[in-house]
């Protein structure tokens, strides 16, 4: 069975437009995994693998947390500040 020039186009454009499908997914999914800049106190306890406690003694101990009308956020750039200042 012999394919016509439209259907080469047709079954390559349908090949292109999947493997692209895939491709955005793969990124979409890869992003998902990816820390927020700034987290919430449970997202950050979540990123650091920490319990909140142990988060609290982190902020006594220099970890800044913002705080805008009782909201409070903490920056990724900050915690990873905080542990290569305070590894050793």
């Amino acid at each position: 069975m012999e394919l016509n020039a439209l259907e080469i186009q047709s079954t390559t454009q349908a090949i292109v437009l999947n493997t692209i499908a895939e491709l955005l997914n793969e990124i979409v999914s890869n992003k998902k995994d990816e820390p927020k800049e700034w987290m919430s106190i449970e997202e950050a306890c979540q990123y650091l693998n920490i319990s909140y406690n142990t988060f609290n003694k982190f902020r006594i101990m220099g970890l800044k947390v913002a705080e805008v009308d009782r909201v409070k956020r903490v920056a990724k750039s900050e915690i990873d500040r905080f542990l290569t200042e305070n590894s050793f």
